[in-house]
């Protein structure tokens, strides 16, 4: 694959190389695009996969600055 490459001017280095887009153009198509639930067997299993995706909301473990000492 070809990476695009730019040519921009930086303060302090002068002019440096900077990488371009690195992705293919275009849509995702097909009859099951975005039927998660139909892909997924048992009750359980979409329960972990909508956990997994929120899983700041339902996770217990923090990090950075909003890790707590004593839960809220």
């Amino acid at each position: 694959m070809e990476y695009k490459v730019d040519k921009k001017e930086s303060p302090g280095w002068g002019e440096v190389e900077v990488l371009g887009e690195t992705y293919e153009e275009g849509r995702p198509e097909g009859e099951d695009l975005g039927r998660w639930r139909q892909k997924l067997a048992s009750r359980e299993e979409k329960l972990r996969y909508l956990e997994n995706g929120e899983r700041y909301w339902y996770g217990t473990e923090w990090f950075g600055s909003e890790k707590r000492k004593n839960p809220a």
